[in-house]
């Protein structure tokens, strides 16, 4: 297109409207309060000057449009500078495609470009249809914000179901301008375009209207329009914009929202404030989120909650309860949605004490009738591990619906009671509450903790009715509760019959293989996974990890590690835990040591890691010195630590050092000795030959000694044959599992190698009168 004739003027030329600078200027103005100009705001600023320049003098720029093979290649290109433009950047204003679209129609008024094709019918055709949409908007759908593929239609008739494209090769010119016309809000007319907006229409309503229909930089762009014209734009187009781009996690353009509310001198405004919060914690600024309600002038009930769940969704349960306590004392009575709030909040922590206080006030207030008040509460005492409690709400509840029952029932499965929630199920079937995806996750997951694989695959039958076995949680459950019931068979055949299998369900069938220790299959399959271009997650890893461990295979290990390296995982703590165990597990445990000090974060399971993998490899002392480093460092030792720590001084023969560590884990970290505690001094004795020692620690043991215990001092016994010894601990696990062939079997190794060969025979009868396997009675031979 020749720019020459345009350079001269023209009546039709539409001049380009004052650029929305005092709205991008907004950025500087709300800087001293926590927000600043972003990159984006500075690349529109200037886009919005080149084309005022190019406005200003077309002649000066060539036009590269018919010349351009892709996207990337300029539309126009100035003379001298250099400096490009392109019309459809998203950085170019609406009022572009209306002024470009009106120099168009001036050059074809005065003759001054190539003439004018000639346009085919089917042409013709389209532009009518054009002007019948802009005639009557009305009867035409809006597609655009449901279209997956361009060759959808951007609008279709309604009745005529004929079809529009906006981009579309045959559309004329001249729609893009009116389009941006209809998006301002603006009427054409013979004297050109008219700003009528702000007087003409009710700006807020459509604004919302824009933001329920996705459209937020058009309703931006309206809302910065208004604030350039010095109109006061109504705080529902604000709260719009910002509920939008928290749907959609958008904080760069939340904050140019937040900007234009402080321009606007709305930020005192608390019902802003309380969106401004949310949209900040939505968007996963927490930070933001926490200075605006800091600024807030005044707070109410909703503000409070706002900021109070940003805690909740951010994982800090404990920052999310000195909050509520702090707008306790503020004399604020927490409402229905409060309650529910920090109720979660307690179900984290756990904090098992304020949410009791929690459910006084509730009971006071009314709330506990409440559907889903009670269904927080259910949910809170569950977590905490206070199983009736929990149930006595459920039994008190007026109203239960299906997010109640799921409560309950994943209360009893967390804490191991798989049997109470199949009953409830049941109970629940009985009273017409129809289970929903979530219901059937849980059972499967109460079925898996108490291997009930028939009752898991009568619940897979329903599951099929219901429909539920596409949802991939469901599916994965499947798998998981066939793996672990044994039947991996069942497993794979509910792997294959998914149609769409996401990285959740080729984690769960990988960690089935894991989990029957077929670890060459979950190392095959991952294989298959990548081949099928699915991108692993951590909880792949993980459970590859595992498999590469189980069958000690440091080379798939190594492998692994540069995959988690190369897709960013590395980082994260679980996995570079697993890494630890994996590499402790296949013999280096210093490359284990490698991960371990590169760890950027390390919690007590990391520790604990690295130290059973010094216990595994004999490093007995090195385990002691990570002890003493994880104190040091500020990191509380837990039962876990000690059963490895004392593992190691066992495996060692640290006998001291172990004497030491097991008098300090309760004095010193208040770590109260468990059975296994007691099974490795039994075993730090016994290994070292002090034998009677160790069997009088055993009688003066708090606690029941468990068969762990006695076979553990049997097996000392055998080794530094000690007839009598040996014997008082036979018969102990005897009490404990008459059936126990390989108690007989080292009694009898006992007698033998003192030359019992009467008390062999004896032993072997016994043997024969308990009705031990005979495999076990060959081993006496």
């Amino acid at each position: 297109m020749a720019m020459a004739a345009a350079a001269g003027g023209c009546c039709c030329l539409l001049p380009p409207p004052h650029p929305p600078y005092s709205s991008r200027r907004a950025g500087m103005a709300a800087e001293n309060s926590m927000t600043s100009i972003s990159e984006k705001q500075r690349k529109a600023a200037t886009t919005e000057q080149l084309w005022q320049q190019f406005f200003s003098d077309p002649s000066q720029w060539l036009d590269k449009r018919s010349d351009k093979k892709t996207k990337r290649f300029p539309d126009f290109t100035h003379k001298t500078s250099k400096k490009v433009l392109w019309i459809d950047n998203k950085f170019t204003s609406p009022w572009v495609h209306a002024s470009l679209a009106a120099m168009a129609q001036c050059q074809e008024e005065r003759h001054s470009g190539p003439s004018r094709p000639k346009i085919s019918g089917k042409v013709t055709s389209v532009e009518q249809l054009w002007q019948d949409f802009f005639s009557d908007p009305s009867q035409w759908w809006d597609t655009r914000f449901i279209k997956k593929t361009p060759k959808y239609p951007d609008f279709k008739h309604k009745s005529k179901r004929e079809g529009l494209w906006i981009e579309g090769w045959q559309t004329p010119s001249w729609v893009k301008a009116k389009m941006a016309n209809m998006a301002l809000g603006q009427i054409q007319s013979s004297g050109g375009l008219i700003s009528g907006v702000a007087n003409s229409f009710g700006y807020g309503d459509n604004v919302s209207q824009l933001c329920q229909e996705g459209r937020l930089t058009e309703a931006l762009y309206m809302v910065e329009l208004m604030v350039q014209q010095n109109t006061q734009a109504p705080i529902n187009a604000y709260s719009s914009l910002l509920k939008g781009f928290a749907r959609r996690k958008d904080l760069a353009e939340g904050k140019q929202v937040h900007a234009l509310v402080v321009q606007s001198g709305l930020d005192s405004d608390i019902f802003l404030g309380n969106t401004l919060v949310d949209m900040y914690a939505k968007c996963g600024s927490l930070l933001d989120a926490r200075k605006v309600f800091d600024l807030m002038p005044e707070h109410n009930v909703f503000s409070w909650t706002a900021i109070i769940s940003a805690y909740v969704d951010h994982g800090q349960g404990e920052e999310a309860i000195e909050l509520f306590q702090q707008m306790q004392q503020t004399g604020i009575t927490p409402d229905k949605v409060a309650c529910v709030v920090v109720l979660k909040a307690c179900a984290k922590v756990p904090a098992l004490k304020q949410g009791k206080q929690l459910h006084s006030h509730i009971l006071k207030s009314g709330f506990e009738s409440d559907v889903i008040v009670g269904s927080a509460l259910v949910d809170m005492y569950s977590k905490c591990g206070c199983i009736e409690h929990a149930r006595r709400v459920f039994n008190n509840m007026h109203e239960r619906n299906v997010v109640s029952w799921n409560a309950m029932i994943t209360g009893y499965t967390q804490q191991g009671l798989g049997k109470e929630a199949l009953a409830l199920y049941e109970q629940m079937k009985q009273e017409g509450v129809q289970p929903d995806n979530v219901t059937c996750a849980v059972l499967l997951n109460a079925c898996t903790s108490i291997a009930a694989l028939e009752q898991g695959m009568e619940l897979h039958s329903h599951i099929i009715k219901s429909g539920f076995e596409s949802d991939v949680f469901v599916g994965s459950a499947l798998i998981d509760m066939y793996a672990k019931c044994g039947s991996i068979e069942h497993a794979r055949q509910v792997f294959d019959k998914k149609t769409k299998q996401d990285v959740i369900v080729w984690s769960a069938m990988i960690g089935g293989y894991v989990q029957q220790g077929l670890g060459k299959e979950a190392l095959a399959l991952y294989e298959q996974m990548k081949q099928e271009d699915v991108q692993p997650n951590n909880v792949t890893y993980l459970v590859l990890l595992k498999a590469c461990a189980s069958i000690g295979s440091l080379e798939l290990g190594k492998q692994l590690h540069s995959h988690i390296i190369k897709s960013g995982y590395e980082t994260d703590v679980t996995v570079g835990n697993a890494l630890v165990d994996m590499y402790a597990k296949c013999g280096s445990i210093e490359l284990a040591g490698q991960v371990f000090n590169n760890m950027h974060e390390r919690s007590v399971v990391s520790w604990n890691a690295m130290i059973a993998g010094s216990a595994n490899q004999g490093f007995g002392k090195e385990a002691l010195t990570l002890l003493e480093q994880m104190k040091r460092e500020g990191m509380k030792p837990n039962e876990v630590t000690y059963v490895s720590v004392l593992s190691a001084c066992s495996h060692s023969g640290l006998l001291d050092e172990g004497r030491s560590v097991f008098d300090s884990m309760s004095k010193d970290d208040g770590v109260t000795p468990t059975v296994d505690h007691y099974a490795c001094m039994v075993d730090l004795l016994g290994r070292a030959g002090y034998l009677a020692e160790a069997e009088d620690f055993i009688n003066r043991m708090p606690i029941k000694p468990d068969l762990v215990v006695w076979t553990t001092l049997l097996s000392a016994a055998r080794n530094h044959g000690h007839v009598e010894i040996g014997r008082r601990a036979f018969d102990c696990v005897m009490n404990l599992e008459p059936e126990n062939a390989s108690a007989f079997v080292q009694l009898s190794n006992i007698y033998a190698a003192a030359n019992m060969g009467d008390e062999v025979a004896k032993i072997r009868k016994e043997m024969q009168d308990a009705g031990v396997e005979e495999n076990a009675c060959m081993q006496l031979d």
